[in-house]
Parts: structure tokens; C-alpha cells; sequence
């Protein structure tokens, strides 16, 4: 059981737009280990839903291949556990539309906190956030962005950026992966929820 009491929340994984180590805006590749990594760490804290952004059409006839494997063919009887996981993906061609599909669910636009792993940037402590998510009545999407992250176009359109990650040295460059892990157990986690 999640240790907040609102469920309006989710986790959108973009793949466009994302900018790659020159910084140019691209639209990256979708990862089975992304796909399958971050539903369990999201069925695993209660996050109501995960939605995967790509304009890419070939990137989400993948994903509905991969999660059709899991949902009603071999896999799900092989591991139901990955099934339950895998029931929370839903495929988006954009944000935009990703945020429409929520406004018309819960009849108001979702926030948007946008994540970084550029330091000086956060303007959203994980405080701040467990609390709308106990008192927020509009959903909220946890954005996290592939290749070399978000682009200056999509931060600038977000309703909040979350403070960054920081490690112990300079070395700063978390997987996805990891990077939503660790940012659900701080929001979401027994030891740091006021449990209801």
C-alpha cells in the first residue's frame, strides 16, 4: 500500500523531446529494460499509471508487441507478477496527448513536474511534491526524460522541475532506471510518507 492518499499520480517516460550529448533535440529509441524496469518500480510504490511517449510509430508497435507477449500471451501465464507491472503501460505518441487523456478522466489538466539531473535547476523540493500529491485534486505525472534528458522546450513548459539527484562526487550520469527508483522511494517510500 502507497503511503500517500491521493492516487492522481503517474510516471511518464518521453522519448521526445530529449536531446542528445550535443544537446540537439531528438526522439530517442524506447528500451525493453526501461519498459519492464520502471512498471515494476511503479506497481512496487502505487503510482496509478506509466505512460511511454514516442512520435515514433515502429517504437510503439514494440511496446504494445512486448506488452501483448506479457499481458495475454506466453508471458503473462509464464510470470504473472510482470503481468500486474506491465498492466499500468500506456502508449502515447506525445505528451500532449498523454495530458489530454488524463484531463478528460479527472476533468482537469494534469501538473507536470519535470525531472533534471542538471544541478541549480530544481525549483521543487520532494517535500513539497509528497504533499500535492496528498492534496492536489488535479492528477499529477512525474516526467523523466531519455538520452541526455529533457529538452529546454519541454522544462519551460512544465509546471515544476523537481531538485536533481546528487550523488557524493561529480560523476552524474544515472540510468533512467535507477534515477526513478530512487525519486518514488523518497516520494512514496514507508520511511518517507506520513502514513494515513
Amino acid at each position: 500500500m502507497s503511503g500517500y492518499s491521493n492516487n492522481r499520480f503517474y510516471v511518464a517516460l518521453v522519448h521526445h523531446p530529449v536531446v542528445d550529448k550535443n544537446g540537439q533535440t531528438i526522439a530517442s529509441a524506447v528500451t525493453n529494460l526501461d519498459l519492464h524496469d520502471i512498471a515494476r518500480v511503479c506497481r512496487t510504490y502505487g503510482v496509478k499509471g506509466y505512460y511511454i511517449i514516442t512520435p515514433l510509430e515502429d517504437q510503439r508497435v514494440l511496446v504494445n508487441r512486448i506488452l501483448s507477449h506479457w499481458m495475454t500471451g506466453a508471458g503473462g501465464t509464464y510470470n504473472p507478477k510482470r503481468r500486474q507491472a506491465l498492466d499500468l503501460v500506456r502508449v502515447c505518441g506525445s505528451f500532449g496527448e498523454m495530458r489530454d487523456d488524463l484531463h478528460r478522466t479527472y476533468g482537469k489538466p494534469p501538473k507536470t513536474v519535470a525531472t533534471t539531473a542538471r544541478r541549480n535547476m530544481g525549483t521543487l523540493t520532494y517535500d513539497r511534491l509528497r504533499s500535492m500529491l496528498n492534496e492536489s485534486t488535479a492528477p499529477v505525472v512525474l516526467a523523466l526524460g531519455t538520452a541526455w534528458g529533457l529538452s529546454p522546450a519541454f522544462m519551460a513548459e512544465a509546471d515544476y522541475i523537481l531538485d536533481p539527484l546528487v550523488g557524493s562526487g561529480d560523476y552524474n550520469h544515472l540510468s533512467v532506471r535507477s534515477a526513478v527508483s530512487i525519486m518514488l522511494d523518497r516520494l512514496l517510500g514507508q520511511g518517507n510518507c506520513r502514513m494515513r
